[in-house]
C-alpha cells in the first residue's frame, strides 16, 4: 500500500506531475507515497534527470501537496541518486539544508580508477559487477541513504552466472545486513520484457539468484514500483513483485520509516 520509488516528468524519461501521482496513489488506496526523482547535481549534468534549478520547485511542490492532501495520504520528499565519493557534502546538504526525508541509492554509474564514468547498463564483463557492488557498499557505509534501489540491476547484462556474479550479490547483502540497510525489490524489472539470457528466460531484474540469497539473511526488503507514469503506482507489475517477494520468504517491510 506504500511506494517510495516515484519519478515525474522532471527526469525527462517519465510522465506526469507530482499531483498526478498523488491522485493516482489515492485512487489505489496508497497510504504513503515517496517521491524519488533522479537527483540533479549542482555542477555537472549526468543526463536523464531534472536540472539543478528545478530542485527547489520540486521540493516545494511536494510540500504544498502534503498540505493539500493532509489526512488522505502521507507524502515524502526524496531523491534517487548515485554515489560519487566527491559529492559527500552535497548529499549531506540535501538532507540537512534542503530537508529531504530520504535519499535512495540508485547505482547506475560510477567513476573508475582513471576517472572515467562507467554505466552498469554497459558492463564489459562480470568484473564490472564487483566494482558495482563495491560502489554500493561504500555508499551504504556512509549512512546517508534510506534504501538501495534495484541492488541487482547489474543482471540486466547478458553474461553467464559466475563467481563474480555470486560474489557481487554476497558483497551487497553482507553490507546491507551489517548496516541494517533496506534493499528494494524493484517492480520496474517486471515491466521490461522477458527474454532469453545466458542463464535462461527471464526479466532483466529482479534476479532469482540475488533474492534467493537475500531470503537466507535478515535483510529488510521493500517492494518499490519505480513508477515512471501515474498508472504504475500500484499496477500489475507491483502486484506480481509483491507476490513473488512473499513467495520467496523475503523479510518484507511496508515502510522505509520505522515510526510510521
Amino acid at each position: 500500500m506504500n511506494n517510495f520509488h516515484t519519478h515525474t516528468y522532471r527526469c525527462l524519461h517519465a510522465y506526469g506531475s507530482e499531483e498526478d501521482y498523488v491522485l493516482s496513489a489515492i485512487k489505489r488506496g496508497t497510504q504513503q507515497l515517496g517521491f524519488s526523482d533522479h537527483a540533479p547535481f549542482p555542477d555537472r549534468d549526468f543526463g536523464l534527470r531534472m536540472s539543478y534549478d528545478e530542485l527547489d520547485d520540486y521540493l516545494q511542490t511536494i510540500e504544498r501537496l502534503s498540505q493539500v492532501y493532509d489526512g488522505t495520504i502521507r507524502l515524502y520528499k526524496g531523491l534517487e541518486i548515485e554515489f560519487y565519493q566527491e559529492y559527500i557534502d552535497y548529499y549531506r546538504m540535501l538532507l540537512d539544508e534542503k530537508q529531504l526525508d530520504y535519499l535512495a541509492l540508485g547505482a547506475h554509474t560510477r567513476f573508475d580508477d582513471k576517472g572515467a564514468l562507467k554505466n552498469i547498463f554497459f558492463a564489459e564483463s562480470t568484473e564490472d559487477y564487483i566494482a558495482y557492488a563495491e560502489n554500493i557498499c561504500q555508499a551504504i557505509e556512509t549512512g546517508l541513504f534510506r534504501f538501495v534501489a534495484h541492488p541487482d540491476l547489474f543482471f540486466l547484462n547478458d553474461f553467464p552466472i559466475d563467481h563474480n556474479a555470486e560474489k557481487a550479490c554476497r558483497m551487497i547483502l553482507d553490507s546491507a545486513v551489517s548496516h541494517d540497510m533496506i534493499l528494494e525489490y524493484n517492480a520496474n524489472g517486471y515491466r521490461r520484457s522477458r527474454r532469453m539470457y545466458a542463464d535462461g528466460l527471464r526479466h532483466p531484474y529482479p534476479h532469482p539468484l540475488f533474492w534467493k540469497m537475500a531470503a537466507d539473511t535478515s535483510v529488510r526488503v521493500i517492494v518499490g514500483s519505480d513508477c515512471h507514469s501515474p498508472d504504475q503506482v500500484c499496477d500489475d507489475a507491483v502486484k506480481d513483485a509483491c507476490r513473488d517477494a512473499q513467495n520467496m520468504g523475503l523479510n518484507l517491510i511496508e515502510s522505509i520509516f520505522q515510526d510510521t
